[in-house]
C-alpha cells in the first residue's frame, strides 16, 4: 500500500485529491483516510489546501534508497545529520529507509548502534559536552521511537523483558527492544533501573513478571544491559532468585562485560545477544 500510494502521487505534478487515490487504487474512502494519515505522519507524504481542494503529495524529502548497498550511505549521513543537530533531517532519513524497505534490526546495528557508540566516543574525548552529547542522544533516542511505531504483529509465545542497569545502557538496551519488536517479540521495555536497586526489588520484579505474563504462554526472556559489574550481579540474582516461580521458560540473558554472571547467555556484543534471541524464539513450535 505504501509504494502504491507514493508511486501514485509522485506521478502526479498537481497532487490528487483523497477521493481520487481510493479510485485508482481501488480501495474504499474509509480506508484509505486511515491510510493517508499514517504515512503522512511518518512524514513520507504531506496534505496541502488549494482553494477549495485538499490534495495529497509525495514530500519532496522522501527518497527511495536501495538495501542493502545503502546501508553505509544512510550510517554515514545519520552520523552527519545527528552531530549537527539537524534532528528533522535525521527523522526524514530513517523514514525514507522505513519507506525503501530496509531491515530493521539492520538499521539498528548498521546505523543506530554505530551512533551511539561515536556519541560517547566524542564525549569522553572531550570534543563535544554534556548538553550536546545530551542532545544527540535524545535524538537517537526519538529515532529509536521512530522505528518501533510500525512493528510486526507480535507472537503471543515470544515474550521478553528488557531494562539497563545504568543510564549509559539505556540506549543500547531501547535499540535492542525496537530489534525484538521487529522480529515479532511482544517487548517490554523497563528503561534505567539503576534507581530501584534494593534489596526488595526481586519481589516488585516477580509481581511485574506475574502481570504481564499470566498465561505463561511459550517463553518470557529478560534482558540486562550494563556496564557494571555490580550491576550485572544484582539484577541477574534477582531474576534467578524468582525463576522457580516461573518454570523452565523463563530465561536470562545479561549484556555486559561483567565476568561470572549466572544466565543463560552473556556477552558484551549487542549483535550476539540480538542472535540469541532470534535463536530462542526459533526453538518455539
Amino acid at each position: 500500500m505504501q509504494q502504491n500510494l507514493i508511486d501514485l502521487l509522485s506521478e502526479s505534478k498537481t497532487g490528487l485529491s483523497g477521493v481520487a487515490i481510493s479510485e485508482k487504487l481501488g480501495i474504499n474512502r474509509a480506508t484509505m483516510t486511515k491510510y493517508l494519515n499514517i504515512f503522512a505522519a511518518k512524514g513520507l507524504i504531506r496534505q496541502k489546501n488549494i482553494g477549495n481542494a485538499n490534495l495529497w503529495f509525495v514530500d519532496t524529502a522522501t527518497e527511495r534508497l536501495e538495501f542493502p548497498a545503502d546501508y553505509f550511505h544512510v550510517k554515514e549521513k545519520f552520523f552527519e545529520y545527528l552531530t549537527s543537530g539537524s534532528q528533522q533531517k535525521t527523522y526524514q532519513l530513517i523514514r525514507n529507509c522505513q519507506y525503501s524497505g530496509a531491515d530493521t534490526t539492520k538499521v539498528i546495528r548498521e546505523v543506530i548502534l554505530p551512533a551511539i557508540s561515536a556519541v560517547e566516543d566524542l564525549y569522553l574525548k572531550a570534543k563535544i559536552g554534556r548538553s550536546e552529547a545530551k542532545l544527540f542522544n535524545n535524538i537517537v533516542s526519538n529515532v529509536i521511537q521512530l522505528l518501533s511505531i510500525t512493528q510486526n504483529e507480535f507472537d503471543p509465545k515470544k515474550n521478553i523483558l528488557v531494562f539497563a542497569a545504568d543510564a549509559k545502557s539505556e540506549l543500547y538496551s531501547r535499540a535492542a527492544s525496537c530489534a525484538f519488536g521487529s522480529q515479532g517479540w511482544q517487548t517490554w521495555n523497563l528503561g534505567d533501573l539503576s534507581d530501584v536497586i534494593d534489596i526488595l526489588y526481586d519481589i516488585d520484579l516477580q509481581k511485574f513478571l506475574t502481570k504481564i505474563w499470566k498465561q505463561k504462554q511459550g517463553l518470557m526472556l529478560v534482558v540486562v544491559f550494563c556496564t557494571t559489574d555490580e550491576g550485572a550481579k544484582f539484577f541477574s540474582e534477582s531474576v534467578n532468585s524468582i525463576k522457580p516461580k516461573f518454570g523452565k521458560n523463563l530465561h536470562l540473558a545479561v549484556c555486559s562485560k561483567a565476568k561470572n554472571i549466572k544466565a543463560e547467555f552473556a556477552s558484551d556484543n549487542f549483535d550476539e545477544v540480538v542472535q540469541w534471541v532470534d535463536s530462542m524464539g526459533s526453538t518455539i513450535s
